[in-house]
């Protein structure tokens, strides 16, 4: 977006990547360079030169709450005590994908199941990455269905093209301004980041 500020940012993984690419530039920003992608032990262990660059330009680190606190304030006060001034340090309860379950008419769509199959407060599943398995299982799509459910004895959790799948519905269906609605860490980010952005501009 031209004369928008670039918004750096840190992820666990692919997904992650595409969501917070999505967000900057719903929030007004325009994305930048995105690190990590490689889980989150290695983005916990960068954390602290993440935040030292956030000293002097806008960053985003997005982290999955999972099951390592009961809520994302104790997570975030673990990982990092002293935030920079451009520094959005948020996190997805549970997983990221709650936030694109917010966003339940889309989803459906995308995913060719019926509306009432999405959870209506996704941000309450215990673990929203087998609950969106267990949606493709009901679509009624075979190739969509080949892709995101494991196969049988793989012994993985997730099908061989199940991240591809949410970055294609991120990039052409799903809309944070109706998933803010029910999904209250993903409107806590939006705000985070127009913060950070309008601050980015008028310290330029």
């Amino acid at each position: 977006m031209k004369g928008s500020v670039v918004v750096s940012a840190a992820v666990e993984g692919i997904v992650d990547e595409a969501v917070v690419r999505k967000l900057i530039i719903e929030a007004g920003g325009s994305p930048g360079a995105v690190y990590g992608k490689n889980g989150k032990a290695l983005l916990r262990r960068q954390l602290p030169g993440y935040n030292n660059a956030a000293r002097h330009s806008p960053w985003i680190v997005l982290v999955d709450l999972d099951r390592d606190a009961e809520c994302a304030p104790p997570l975030r006060e673990d990982w990092l005590r002293d935030p920079a001034p451009y520094l959005c340090f948020r996190v997805a309860v549970r997983e990221v994908e709650a936030w694109l379950m917010a966003d339940a008419e889309s989803l459906a769509t995308f995913l060719s199941v019926a509306r009432n199959r999405i959870p209506a407060s996704p941000e309450r599943l215990q673990d929203p990455k087998t609950e969106m398995v267990n949606l493709a299982r009901h679509s009624r799509r075979r190739e969509l269905r080949e892709d995101m459910i494991p196969r049988d004895r793989s012994g993985r959790l997730v099908g061989p093209a199940y991240a591809s799948r949410l970055i294609e519905y991120v990039q052409t269906s799903w809309r944070p301004d109706v998933a803010i609605e029910h999904a209250e860490s993903l409107n806590r980010a939006i705000t985070c980041l127009k913060r950070i952005a309008e601050k980015g501009k008028d310290d330029r």
